[in-house]
This record gives structure tokens, C-alpha cells and sequence, in this order.
């Protein structure tokens, strides 16, 4: 059956294609597995909550007539303003005029926030944007710049919010900027969610072509109830497509957690279990109440363009295992930089197990995409990473020294994380705070960091590493635990090019070499990895061991090996110590990304460096397996990977060339 929806339908109808309900909630009251819901252009000022699910052969799908034309937002338009003088107006909102959780009253707050930031979930937006939040009616008056913003003159259009008791409302002042908010499209956000069930296990949905927005979504960290603008809410088999996800408080799309109520925040709450502690424990107590792959995940996000959004793009924590998401663009997520915490980026995933990431678009975020925990059979193939970095104005101030953003970041993950055919082209582009990665035929134009470093819980003078779990392979069963001993990389046909490092940011990331999490490395390569030993030299430590009664060594705790092979270091990139005859052609070599009819183009001189080398096919029985799990690195079905396309799809010969790409040209439409 289809249901019809059109915002300028009269009330009373009855879905049917000459009287269609005037609100998508209409028709998801009563759509079943198999019906359409087909939503006319126009907005939606509604949570539209799904009551029923489909079934893997009968979806329920809610389609947008026209792509983008239908728009589902968390805010309403605000009239009334009062002109108070100095470029500042108030306006006093009834707070019956919020229907879930007030907005203006609730802060930002979760495991991982740092709470050095205060926050309300509400927002302010003028023409879609969302203005920035102050801390007192003084500051509205006198707006200052932000130094911490990607976008520091907008950062001047500010709000303050205070509670009216007396009246039950809600007072709001904002300065903007000399504009009549009663002629201007000025609205708050009023909703947590857009297209979001209530209740768990609302399964095999289909959300197409929505612009979805401003939501009052809550922090999502991974140790409690993930939240999102968009999501299944811990079921299955959804697909999100099509869509446009912008301006959500923290996170667009949630693929994460159900609440556990007795195991929610618990580390900000009580604070007597480490954090770590209460992440094990949230993942065990998910796994007795049934995180299996028949009751949730393997959903679909592609071809959203998700933007603007203060925590994350998509998030997730269990309930995004093998999944796929594809050939989205997501950018500039947290540059307002009004929120921060251990929890941002374009992506941040915690236990990806068997999630691939394949041909997405990431620039302009604070970090492009964070594995977190369980990147175990994790795919991270073919995309587009560039310019994720905190805002080079910001960096020159001491109080950014918390590192400065990267594509990729993997964190105490035992793998078998596969990352291949990427273009990471970020002044930094890998954090690797983990072990049981292999990194093929990538582009990796910017420094490593945190090897070695940034897996212990930092207590001052007491061990502290972090256990983290791994898995029977493709699968949620747990098969142990273990902390990180480093190493256990592979790096084959990869082409390392050292960029200009600017003179301030160099000096910022010096004051951090000695830092516990994070040295701030800014010279490329592999020399990251000198403290790691070869296969031999780690073979070695286990000759003559005749089990008990040996004695004692340091054999199951030292670094694992690294394997390299067929890479190429450009620029004065560093190769690892111990590998054996690296390229290193001379010469100075550049690349620059343009804008040309509507397409990304790399220009660049690299294949003259790479003119005349030649590597060695790679294919899954070419890497060892992943130490810890002993799994190979192979397809979420088993089955072996062969690195014979290119990151254009262009088969790989016999002789390959190093990097990305099967034949360099000085010109590549990459986007």
C-alpha cells in the first residue's frame, strides 16, 4: 500500500492519493512491512516516530516525491522579537511550546564531555545556520569573535537563554548583527529527534531522499544511550539514502546503543569505575541481552550529505556492526567548536565489526573517521580524506594543544583493520593508537601519530593499560581480552609525500613529544615504528622456550612485528628502520586539489616520482593475520580480498604501481 503526505494537505485526510495526511506521523502510525510512504515537498515540523518495522523481504520505505524536497525539522519559527537596543532583541517563548525534553534547560552533558564547555541542547538558527550560544546577557551586547571556529564571523551572531518562572517561558536574547529577526527566517530547535523511533527493534526501514535538521539531539558517547537527529535505534537492516543531515546539536545518524538504565553515564555519574571499566561492561551486559547480528545492525548509510553537526556526522557503538557505509559526503562537523570531548569526528565508531567504509567524501571535520574499540574485520576503502583539522588560527594558541585533527584515527583495536586505496591527504593522517591494521596502496600525504603511546587510562603511578575485547570472527561473540602491545602493522604499496609543515603549527606540536596520548608527530613515514621488531627478530624471542620452568622474559608483552614492502617516501618521508631497500626517489613533488565543473580534480606531479616502480600484487594470503583474534584480513563473508582495483575501479596489473592508483596521470577527477 502507499500513503500520501503533502504539508499543504487539509487536516482529515486519509492517506490516499487525493486526500493525503497532512503529517508524515499519519502515515507511520499505520504503514506495515511492505507500504510506502510518499511525502510531497514541503515542511515537516514534526519526530516522525516509526511504530512498526518491515521485514528483510518487506521493507517499509518512506520516500521524498522530489529529492531534498521534503524537509523534516526539529525547529519552529520564532516572531515576537523585541528590540532591546544595541543590535540585541529578546523574545519570551511559553514553554509549553516544547514536547519532549526542554532544550533551553537540558545541558550537553555525557561520558567523555568535556564539561569545561557549557551548553544547551536548544539552538538558535538564522536562514538554517545555527548562531552561537553565550554565557550572559553582557556577552550578546558585545560579541567576541570565536578563535576556536572554522567560521569566526558568523561566531559574532549569539544567543543567551534564561528561565522565566513567573511566566513558565522561556527567555531568549541574541544580537543579529543589525538584521530584524521579525523579517528574517529565525527558528529554535524544539524536538531531539527528526526520523527516530521511540521504542528498539523498529527494523528493515527505509529513509530516502529527506533533508532532515535541527534537532535538540544529547552527547552520544558509547558508554550510554546513543542518540541521534536520524537512526534505527538498535534494530536492523535500515538504509538510509539519498538524504541531506545537517545542523543535529551532536550527532546526525546514531547506529549505537539502546539505554541500559543501570549502566547509562555511569563514569560521570559515580565516577568509581574507570571509564574503560564501564565500557567492558556495557558491551558484556549488551551481548547478554542480545547484541547479536540477528537482532541489529547491518544497516545501509549512502549518497547523504551530512554537514554541520556539533559532535558527529554518524556515530555509533554496537548496533553499527556489519554495516556499510558508502559514498557519502560528510563535512565540516564541529567547526564551531563549541563542543568538545573524546567523542567527534565525521565518523566515530566504536566496535565496527565487519563495517565497511568504502568511497565517502571527509574534509573539513575535526577528525575524519574514529575506530574506536573492536575495529575487527573493519574495511576503510576508497575514500576522499582531506583538510580535517581543528582551524589553523586555533592552533596557534596553546589551549589547542590536545593534537590538531587527522583523517583516520584507530584506537586500542586488536584488527584486523584493513585500510586501503585511500587518498589521505589531511597535514596529518593517521592517529594509530592500536595494533592489527594493514594499510595497501593508500595515499598518505600526511604524519603518523600516537604510535606507541595513548593506550593506558593514565593513571599517575599505577599500571593502567586498557583491556579491550576481540571476537570470534565475524561475530558479536566475545573471544577474549587483551590490552595493546603495539606493532602487528602491515604497510605494502603505499606512497608516503611529506607536505610543508607551517612554521607555527610545527612549533605547537613540539610542545607535545612528550605527551602520554599524543607527540604532535609531524614528519611522515613509517620511522614511527623503529622500536618495533621484525617477524625474525620477534621469532626470536620464543626460541628455547620449553613452557614452565623457563626463565622469565618479556617475550608476551614487547611489540609485535611490522611487515613493509613496495612503499615509496617522497619529500624527505622517513622510512621504518628495518625495511629493506625503500624508495625514496629525489626530487620535490606536489598535489593540489581544485574544483573544476563541479568535480574534485588532483593535480599533482606524483607520477613522475613513480615512473618506473614497480610492486607486487597484494591479496589476503599475502598479509598475516591479525595477531590477537588470528583472523585473516578477508571480506565480511570470509571470503579473500584482491587489491586488484584501484580507488577509480581500474584493474591492477601483474606489476602494480604503489598508491592508489593502477596509472597516475598529472590530472584525476577523484570526487
Amino acid at each position: 500500500m502507499i500513503y500520501h503526505v503533502s504539508a499543504s494537505a487539509a487536516p482529515g485526510g486519509d492517506g490516499s492519493e487525493g486526500r493525503p495526511f497532512s503529517a508524515i506521523q499519519q502515515a507511520a502510525d499505520l504503514a506495515l512491512p511492505g507500504d510506502t510512504v510518499l511525502v510531497q515537498p514541503g515542511i515537516y515540523r514534526e519526530w516522525v516516530d516509526p511504530k512498526n518495522g518491515g521485514t528483510s523481504g518487506a521493507r517499509i520505505t518512506y520516500r521524498s516525491a522530489v529529492p531534498l524536497g521534503a524537509v523534516i525539522t526539529g525547529a519552529e519559527p520564532v516572531r515576537g522579537w523585541k528590540d532591546e537596543g544595541d543590535g540585541v532583541w529578546s523574545v519570551r517563548i511559553p514553554n509549553t511550546c516544547f514536547p519532549d525534553r526542554h532544550p533551553f534547560t537540558t545541558l550537553v552533558q555525557g561520558d567523555w564531555f568535556m564539561a569545561s564547555h557549557v551548553a544547551h541542547l536548544g539552538d538558535v538558527f538564522l536562514d538554517g545556520k545555527s548562531m552561537y550560544e553565550v554565557l550572559s546577557r553582557e556577552a550578546v551586547k558585545s560579541p567576541v569573535p570565536s578563535k576556536a571556529s572554522w567560521d569566526p564571523e558568523f561566531s559574532r551572531y549569539v544567543w543567551y537563554t534564561e528561565q522565566d518562572p513567573a511566566a513558565d517561558a522561556t527567555r531568549i536574547w541574541a544580537n543579529f548583527r543589525g538584521l530584524d529577526p521579525n523579517r528574517e527566517n529565525v527558528e529554535i530547535s524544539v524536538r531531539k529527534h527528526g526520523f527516530y523511533p521511540s521504542r528498539t527493534g523498529v527494523g528493515h526501514i527505509t529513509l530516502s531522499g529527506f533533508k532532515v535538521c535541527q534537532a535538540a539531539t544529547q552527547w552520544a558517547p558509547p558508554t550510554a544511550y546513543q542518540e541521534g537527529m536520524v537512526g534505527p535505534h538498535w534494530s536492523k537492516g535500515w538504509i538510509i539514502e539519498d538524504c541531506e543531515i545537517a545542523e543535529s546539536k551532536c550527532s546526525g545518524i546514531s547506529l549505537g546503543k539502546y539505554r541500559q538504565p543501570e549502566n547509562d553515564n555511569k563514569w560521570l555519574l559515580r565516577k568509581l569505575k574507570d571509564g574503560t571499566q564501564t565500557e567492558r561492561d556495557c558491551i558484556m551486559q549488551a551481548w547478554r541481552e542480545g547484541w547479536r547480528k540477528e537482532n541489529v545492525g547491518s544497516h545501509v548509510v549512502r549518497r547523504c550529505n551530512i554537514h554541520d553537526c556539533g559532535q558527529t556526522g554518524i556515530v555509533g557503538h554496537l548496533g553499527g556492526v556489519f554495516s556499510v557505509i558508502e559514498d557519502n559526503h560528510i563535512h565540516h562537523i564541529n567547526n564551531k567548536q563549541n563542543l568538545a570531548g573524546a567523542e567527534i569526528g565525521g565518523i566515530k565508531m566504536h566496535a565496527a565489526i565487519d563495517v565497511i567504509f568504502r568511497r565517502n567524501h571527509i574534509h573539513h571535520c575535526t577528525r575524519g573517521i574514529w575506530l574506536d574499540w573492536q575495529a575487527q574485520g573493519t574495511r576503510v576503502t576508497g575514500n576522499l580524506f582531506h583538510d580535517n583539522a581543528l582551524p589553523f588560527p586555533y592552533l596557534m594558541n596553546d589551549e589547542a594543544l590536545q593534537g590538531y585533527g587527522e583523517d583516520l584515527f584507530i584506537e586500542v583495536s586488536h584488527g584486523p583493520t584493513l585500510v586501503d586505496d585511500n587518498l589521505m591527504l589531511s597535514l596529518r593522517s593517521l592517529r594509530l593508537a592500536t595494533q592489527g591494521c594493514a594499510f595497501v596502496h593508500n595515499l598518505i600525504a600526511g604524519s603518523i601519530s600516537a604510535v606507541g603511546r595513548g593506550v593506558d587510562n593514565g593513571s599517575l603511578t599505577r599500571s593502567s593499560p586498557r583491556y579491550t575485547p576481540y571476537h570470534v570472527p565475524h561475530s558479536t561473540d566475545v573471544a577474549g581480552f587483551m590490552t595493546i602491545l603495539h606493532g602487528d602493522m602491515r604497510f605494502v604499496n603505499n606512497v608516503f609525500l611529506q607536505q610543508e609543515i607551517p612554521p607555527f603549527l610545527e612549533a605547537a606540536m613540539e610542545k607535545l613529544k612528550d605527551d602520554p596520548w599524543d607527540e604532535g608527530n609531524v614528519v611522515n613515514g613509517l620511522h614511527v615504528f623503529d622500536f618495533c621488531p621484525t617477524q625474525e627478530e620477534w621469532l626470536r624471542e620464543f626460541q628455547g622456550y620449553c613452557g614452565m620452568g623457563s626463565p622469565p622474559k618479556d617475550r608476551y608483552y614487547i611489540p609485535l612485528p611490522v611487515w613493509t614492502s613496495g612503499n615509496v617516501y617522497l619529500n624527505g618521508a622517513k622510512p621504518w628502520g628495518k625495511e629493506e631497500a625503500p624508495s625514496a626517489p629525489a626530487g620535490k613533488y606536489a598535489f593540489r586539489l581544485a574544483e573544476k565543473d563541479g568535480a574534485l580534480v588532483l593535480e599533482s606531479d606524483l607520477g613522475s616520482a613513480l615512473a618506473g616502480i614497480a610492486a607486487k600484487p597484494v591479496c589476503t594470503g599475502s598479509l598475516e593475520p591479525a595477531f590477537e583474534p588470528e583472523q585473516p584480513f578477508e571480506a565480511p563473508d570470509g571470503s579473500p580480498v584482491a587489491f586488484d582495483r584501484d580507488y577509480l575501479g581500474n584493474t591492477r596489473g601483474p606489476a602494480p604501481l604503489p598508491g592508489p592508483f593502477a596509472a597516475w596521470e598529472s590530472a584525476i577527477t577523484v570526487g
